[in-house]
């Protein structure tokens, strides 16, 4: 089944690429690496505001980490005209706006990472690593980078 049929039947429509906010580009491609730029959380297009363990549950930061997957993924198609091209998701890394006694960041990424895997299968698992922080632009909850490697 391609990617799209995935997409498909999991009701997900691919956004476009969201203009980037600074000095930087959303992706770059280097051989067969596509690099994409830190997505931010957007719930119903505006930043997704909030600091998981302060006024933010964890299933509430796992929901807006798979809003940042969507957002990757409109990117990643962009970056490749086909994402049936991915040959494999390589590395997620999940950057947290979290409380300093907060400690479930990993079950927030993990939004983000089941999608990467539902829609690529065994080529969405990946390497990872989740990071709490205590602040992120513009307040929002999660940010997301992600590497893939191409046929």
């Amino acid at each position: 089944m391609s990617v799209y049929h995935k997409l498909d039947a999991l009701n997900i429509k691919l956004p476009g690429v969201a203009t980037p906010a600074a000095a930087y580009v959303p992706y770059a491609v280097s051989g067969k690496q596509v690099y994409l730029s830190g997505h931010i959380a957007k719930k119903e297009g505006t930043p997704w505001v909030g600091q998981l363990g302060k006024n933010m549950s964890t299933e509430e930061g796992r929901l807006a980490a798979h809003a940042v997957a969507i957002e990757l993924l409109g990117t990643l198609h962009a970056a490749t005209g086909d994402l049936n091209k991915i040959k494999r998701i390589v590395k997620v890394v999940s950057l947290v706006n979290s409380a300093p006694d907060y400690t479930e960041h990993h079950l927030v990424t993990n939004g983000c990472s089941e999608l990467l895997g539902e829609v690529f299968g065994e080529k969405g698992q990946h390497a990872r690593s989740a990071y709490g922080v205590a602040q992120l632009p513009m307040g929002v909850c999660v940010e997301i980078e992600l590497i893939a490697e191409l046929l």
